[in-house]
């Protein structure tokens, strides 16, 4: 759906001001807002006489003006809301945002203004490339000077007017940016296709409130998507729910492919809902991402129930709660009765396990559940007691086990193969081949004979949300990290062009170009291994203890928050989550030496090798995570180190520094 109205200039001027206020009612109402609030008609109407007179102003002294296009109340999916005026002129997109009766430009109007540039620039196709000036209107503001810049990521620097001088800014911007030789046609720019990348906090807010998460995500994406996928694995559950089959489906793809959107789609589909509830339930057993999303959630509930009844908001928790459950309390609940499935549990024929391949192995679970059993067994153990039809999608991102006694892949293979060969599975062809996006494992060494295998390319998620800008990131990453420095060079000059990495020595200089990256509520943070002790000589205490939800989802004011750059997150924290901007600093916990990578494990007052494949997966896996979080760009902070500390040898991280340049990375 495009703007409410649009025209170009003269014929705006030359428009009955009841027929555009018409319009615009009757495109709200469509849109799904049936009661028009009388506040909002009566700032339509100034705003609509503010713009005809500037607008009347501006052709006086610059005739072409009148072919320009106006676009009003445009929307961005994505946010939810719709600007509140788009002007086409020439080339040059101007984004206005009116604050009627307002005399101050406050930060949280510039914030908005400024996401509203953002989006259309990495998300509408007639905006690619194009120079887009936020324009801010406090309608009874102060005049404030205006002195122009030329900023290269697209987005100026934001503009202010009042209901006065309004047609001399437009007239000012018009004169700096605009070229008659590039026209951008406006009917074309409102008809242009709009698909913004979600973060996998705004997905769940979508999902949550019952809509659909294909509103809010790529739909032009030509290879294999989030559709694709989803539908095959609904169509399998379909078909097993008909035939009274049991089924296991693993969804594979790159980092930030979102696997984790695509389960939580799934589990919320309207074809699994009933009378009774849902058929499905999301387990996963990262708890800062169950933390950051309740608490997203909640937060939203909040401002909605504010004069609801103590049993509404009871009601909501616990609706939240059920929203994204934590897998190791359903095992401890469900496993250790095998007297269930109770009546709940068999209305949950459905069970989604995000990142399957972290399922805790045997050992591990003998330690939390004192049960000699695997996840994977455990959860095989109780669907199985279904008696009709049951189904397991498993979520699957290889290379990102980061936990002693994760299972991974092969675990659960072994478990189907040796005990559960009557499900049907369902794989993609990277699970049956091997490569970077399953950390080059299979589910299984050899096909086995005795297991019904349906090999479908849908269930592999190979397009990047998370990194829009750059889909070859992953693949950049794993190159970086498996010692091919010459073809990590060949991907970072052709295909990375558009998602800026750089390193630095100086954490300073980091933490300055994080803030000069970071426009409007897009998010910045720090990022380190947990491995990284000896970062604390930098300040940076990998060790310190933060409430996930306050670093992902406090705003700029709040020191608790990932904006002020005081904080590293490690793997632990980050993992299935995102930023826009990351700084990833790097410690020797990981270095090289002649050719190879060097790993080693911080204990007491040393660095000690780690001499076991299993650590050194870990510690690689570590910095996959951490290199594969920001969606816009990255840079890296590597110490020099100190010939006086024998824990901080600059050597080490020189080699680290020598590497990455190789590999592409420019040093700042």
């Amino acid at each position: 759906m495009g703007a409410f109205y649009s025209n170009t200039l003269v014929d705006f001027i030359d428009d009955d001001n009841d027929s555009i206020i018409g319009s615009l009612t009757t495109q709200a109402g469509a849109a799904g807002f049936h009661q028009q609030l009388h506040t909002q008609t009566f700032s339509w109407i100034e705003e609509i006489n503010i713009l005809k007179s500037s607008f009347i102003k501006l052709i006086s002294v610059n005739p072409n003006a009148s072919t320009f296009g106006i676009l009003l109340e445009y929307p961005i999916a994505r946010r939810d809301k719709r600007i509140d005026a788009v002007i086409i002129a020439n080339n040059l997109i101007i984004v206005v945002e009116f604050k009627v009766g307002k005399s101050e430009y406050i930060g949280i109007d510039k914030e908005q203004l400024l996401d509203y540039c953002l989006d259309i620039r990495d998300f509408h196709f007639e905006s690619r490339d194009k120079i887009i000036v936020p324009l801010l209107v406090a309608t009874t503001g102060n005049s404030l000077s205006t002195e122009l810049i030329k900023i290269e990521n697209f987005v100026q620097n934001i503009v202010f007017a009042n209901s006065e001088d309004l047609s001399d800014k437009l007239n000012i911007v018009i004169n700096k940016f605009s070229d008659s030789t590039f026209l951008i046609n406006y009917i074309k720019w409102n008809e242009s296709d709009y698909s913004p990348t979600p973060t996998i906090v705004e997905a769940a807010r979508t999902l949550y409130a019952g809509k659909s998460v294909t509103e809010i995500t790529r739909s032009h994406a030509k290879r294999i998507n989030l559709t694709k996928t989803t539908d095959a694995v609904i169509n399998a559950i379909t078909l097993a729910k008909a035939s009274n089959q049991k089924i296991i489906c693993f969804i594979t793809g790159v980092p930030g492919a979102g696997k984790t959107l695509a389960g939580l789609n799934i589990a919320h589909h309207k074809d699994f809902q009933n009378k009774e509830g849902s058929l499905s339930t999301f387990l996963s057993g990262n708890v800062p991402l169950i933390k950051v999303l309740r608490t997203a959630l909640s937060r939203d509930a909040n401002k909605k129930l504010k004069k609801a009844g103590s049993s509404a908001k009871v009601k909501e928790s616990e609706r939240i709660i059920a929203f994204i459950e934590n897998v190791h309390n359903y095992f401890k609940l469900y496993y250790t009765d095998e007297k269930i499935p109770n009546r709940k549990i068999a209305n949950n024929k459905i069970v989604i396990f995000d990142e399957a391949q972290r399922a805790w192995d045997a050992e591990q679970s003998m330690k939390k559940f004192q049960r000699n059993s695997s996840e994977p067994e455990m959860m095989f153990e109780i669907m199985n007691r279904h008696d009709d039809w049951a189904v397991i999608v498993a979520l699957v991102g290889g290379g990102q086990e980061i936990n002693t006694g994760e299972a991974g892949l092969p675990e659960w293979g072994r478990v189907i193969e040796e005990k559960y060969n009557n499900w049907k599975v369902y794989i993609s062809p990277q699970l049956k081949i091997g490569d970077h996006s399953t950390g080059n494992l299979t589910l299984f060494n050899i096909l086995p004979k005795n297991v019904e295998i349906i090999e479908d390319p849908s269930l592999h998620l190979n397009v990047s949300l998370r990194s829009y800008k750059a889909e070859d990131l992953s693949n950049w990453v794993s190159l970086v990290l498996t010692d091919k420095s010459n073809e990590a060079k060949e991907i970072f000059k052709n295909k990375l062009s558009k998602y800026p990495i750089v390193l630095t020595r100086d954490l300073e200089k980091a933490k300055s170009w994080l803030k000069d990256k970071c426009q409007g509520s897009r998010r910045m943070g720090l990022v380190a291994s947990s491995g990284g002790r000896r970062l604390k000589a930098t300040g940076l205490d990998v060790r310190t203890e933060f409430e996930p939800a306050e670093w992902f989802l406090n705003d700029r004011n709040d020191v608790r928050s990932s904006y002020y750059l005081e904080i590293p997150a490690t793997e632990y924290k980050v993992q299935g989550l995102e930023l826009d901007w990351a700084g990833v600093c790097w410690d020797i916990d990981l270095f090289r030496d002649k050719n190879k990578w060097i790993f080693k494990t911080f204990s007491g007052y040393k660095w000690n090798n780690a001499n076991t494949l299993e650590k050194r997966k870990y510690i690689i896996n570590k910095y996959r995570v951490l290199l594969t979080r920001a969606r816009e760009g990255m840079i890296i902070f590597i110490p020099k180190g100190s010939s006086d500390d024998h824990t901080r040898n600059p050597g080490h991280y020189n080699s680290i520094v020598d590497y990455l340049i190789s590999c592409g990375v420019p040093e700042l």
